[in-house]
Parts: C-alpha cells; structure tokens; sequence
C-alpha cells in the first residue's frame, strides 16, 4: 500500500509542476497583436547572434532559412489595439525615428499606420489605422498584480509573429536609471527584441503591461523583463490623443533615498521617504517652504515611501493644480500646499530637419572629460535610440565628428545634419573606450 501511494504521489508531481494552461487566453488575445515593420533593410546583421559566420549556430541558421539571404522589410516589434477605431500602442523608440510604419494583423491584413503622437520619457507611443473589423484588447488592472503571479506575453521576437512566452511577474515598482516616470513590471517572461511594444497578459486574458525591454549584456533574454504598467499607458495615450503630447507635473527638488543611518539621523521612525537635498529656487517647493533635510512621506494624499515614487506621483499631478504634502523636519511632521509647476521634459537634441528625433541626447565635453580623452571637442551620448541605436551607438560613446567636421555643441550637430538633408548617411567619427571608428548613421527621410 505505501509503495502504491508513493507511486502516485510521483505520477502526480509533474502535473502539479506545470504552469497554467494559456491556450484560451491566447486564442482569445491573438487577434488584437499586431506587427510592426519599417523600411527594407537587412535583417540578420542586426540579430543579436553569434557573430562568427562560419559557425552561425542553429538559431541563425534557423533564422537565414527564414527570412532568406536578402533585404525583407525590418521586424520593428509589437503593439495592440486598444479601440475598434483604429487606435494602437506600442513603444515609442519604435517609432520615433519618423520612418514610415506598417502594421500587420492577426487576419494578415496591413495597413499603414499614423503616429499619433510619442513620449519617449514612458516610452509609450499611439497609432492609428483605418481598418475595420478590429478587436480590442481587454484591459487591466495593473495595481492588482502579485509577485508570483503567471503572466504570458505575446509578440514578435526576431519577426517571429505572436510568439507565446509566459513566467512570473518578479517585482513591481522597479526604477530603471534614466527611467524615473515609469513603475516597471519586472518578470522572467522571456521577452527578446520584436517582443517590444507587445502586450503582458494576466491569467484572465487581460492586458496589465506593455512589454518596453528586457535586461542582458549579450543582447538576448537571460530572465530580466521589463514591461510598462497598462494604466500609464493608458493615460500617456490619452494625452496623446487629445493634445499630441504629455504634460507631467514638477515640484523643483533633488532627492535621495533614506536608508536606515539616515533615517536614524534625521529622526525618523522608519527608514521610507523621500529626503529633499536640493530645492531649486523660483519653483513650486521653494514657494510652499521645502528645505533641503526634509523628507517627504505624503504627496496628493498617497503615501511616498521612496524618492522615485514620489518622482513618479509629481510628474502624474497636474501643472496649476494645488496639492496637500506632509514631511518630517528632523523628526517633527509639517503639512504644506503646494502648486505643482509644468514639467520641462528635454528632447533629445539631435533631431530631424522637421523636427523629429533621432533617437539622440548629446551633451558637451566638460573640460575634465576633454582631457581624459584627450579631445579637444566632442559630444557624449547620453541616450540612443531609435536610428541612433540601429546605427550602432551607444550611452557612453562620445560623437567626434560628423562628415568631417569637428562637433562640440548639439546645434552644431544638428547644423551639420541640417545640411546633409532627409534621407542622407552621414559619416560619424566616434571615440569608444579610448577607440575610435566611423559609424554610418541615416537621416530619416
């Protein structure tokens, strides 16, 4: 009898070890994915594969068999429809580039779709088709989720249309660096380029996230994913519809995290806050009386636990609008009004004759840097993306010169790609770890 009881016990193990069954919520969420692609280009060199081509390995193989040796349209990535009308969302460094986009659908049908409107700060970005006959997705709460909890994604990874992939969500709230204005989702759902834009699933077939990006040295998925909460999505959208762009709330200070010697210092019960280090004059918290060694533990009437909650709950709150916040000065509560002041959101300064980014942010070499890299000019890239990052550039890179021509400042940039024209290559002269080596970079026609 024990022998027998132990045997089912082990013929019920695997079947208790699956994960859920997302068939139905596949079926049922496929028909609102789309597919995006640009421009003709080359597909492979841009894959993230092993790069020796006498040993291309089975993926690559796999992938060249696919697509075949010559020029397809380019797999951008994924995104869903959020209204039978017509309008979808993605990820705005899809799209921010300007190039021309079509969506394909579930039916492969395709269109050609508008960009309403980007806000790379969310990386969100809304388009619009004509097309009848569309199925929206259903949308949800993304407050809601668990660490734990199973979640699917759906998308295109390497032009693989409505691949399937599922795991857990790992953690909410995450801040990624340079990503202040979005609480990611982080998961163990495999998400690999083509994925971006794509919708995360609950269990209930429910949209809760729009896959941004995933974390990895080697440009392919190793666990870390990270996806963009559906309701600031949701409400970037709007904004864009209706205005084009976003505007995000800010109240004028520098923060930093409380951890448990400061809090012990500046007499808090617990260590959670945000601790105020600068106020900037001739703005909103300089006007109500903040002081730098304040730290701030209620914001609108939510709580602000850390530094980057409060950053993301400033910039939801509405310019002009008056708000109640309560602080610790050393310990004793204070409770102040504030009027929040409009956001001064920085483009990328590098942008298109007509106006639309690159996909760059540039800042000048101070004197220090020009001397460790013995330069006398030069421009460090902050941030590349969209056709900056396709061309190859990267954080860190600093810009030498264009076509010839020395750079220092991000008009001069500008300038020089003015004079190129749409469509133009130009030739950039880029210094990477002490190496330099020209990097073709093509203007948006």
């Amino acid at each position: 009898m024990r022998v027998l009881l132990s045997l089912l016990v082990l013929l019920a193990a695997p079947a208790a070890a699956q994960g859920p069954d997302f068939t139905a919520i596949v079926r049922d969420a496929t028909a609102s994915v789309v597919s995006l692609t640009g421009s003709p280009q080359p597909v492979l060199p841009d894959l993230p594969l092993a790069e020796d081509e006498e040993d291309p390995g089975v993926l690559r193989e796999f992938l060249r068999r696919y697509y075949g040796p010559g020029p397809e349209q380019r797999s951008l990535g994924s995104g869903f429809v959020i209204e039978e009308s017509g309008y979808l969302i993605t990820n705005a460094h899809l799209v921010a580039d300007g190039q021309e986009i079509a969506v394909r659908l579930a039916d492969r049908r395709e269109f050609e779709a508008k960009v309403v409107g980007f806000d790379l700060a969310s990386d969100i970005a809304l388009l619009k088709i004509e097309a009848g006959g569309l199925q929206a997705a259903r949308i949800g709460d993304p407050a809601k989720l668990r660490p734990g909890e199973w979640v699917a994604a759906i998308g295109s990874p390497f032009g693989l249309e409505r691949s399937v992939t599922a795991g857990i969500v790992s953690a909410l709230g995450r801040t990624l660096p340079e990503e202040s204005f979005v609480p990611f989702i982080q998961t163990d759902v495999a998400v690999n380029p083509g994925n971006s834009g794509g919708p995360l699933l609950n269990l209930r077939g429910e949209v809760v996230g729009v896959n941004s990006g995933f974390y990895s040295d080697t440009g392919g998925y190793i666990g870390l994913s990270f996806a963009i909460p559906i309701d600031l999505a949701m409400e970037v959208a709007a904004q864009l519809r209706a205005h084009g762009k976003v505007t995000r709330g800010r109240i004028g200070v520098r923060l930093q995290e409380v951890t448990r010697e400061l809090a012990r210092a500046l007499k808090l019960p617990r260590a959670a806050g945000a601790l105020v280090v600068e106020v900037f004059p001739r703005n909103a918290a300089a006007r109500a009386g903040v002081r730098p060694g304040d730290v701030i533990v209620r914001f609108d009437g939510q709580s602000v636990e850390t530094e980057a909650e409060l950053v993301r709950l400033t910039a939801r709150a509405t310019p002009g609008a008056t708000v109640d916040v309560e602080l610790l000065r050393f310990g004793a509560p204070l409770f102040l009004r504030l009027k929040v002041d409009p956001a001064r959101v920085a483009m990328p300064a590098a942008v298109r004759p007509d106006g639309e980014p690159l996909g760059l942010q540039l800042a000048p070499l101070d004197r220090k840097q020009r001397e460790r890299m013995r330069l006398e000019s030069g421009l460090l890239v902050e941030r590349a993306r969209a056709a900056a990052q396709r061309a190859g550039l990267m954080r860190g890179d600093v810009i030498v010169s264009v076509d010839g021509k020395a750079v220092s400042s991000a008009e001069a940039f500008a300038a020089v790609l003015q004079a190129a024209g749409k469509g133009a290559t130009v030739a950039l002269l880029v210094q990477r770890d002490g190496v330099r080596q020209f990097v073709p970079l093509r203007l948006p026609r």
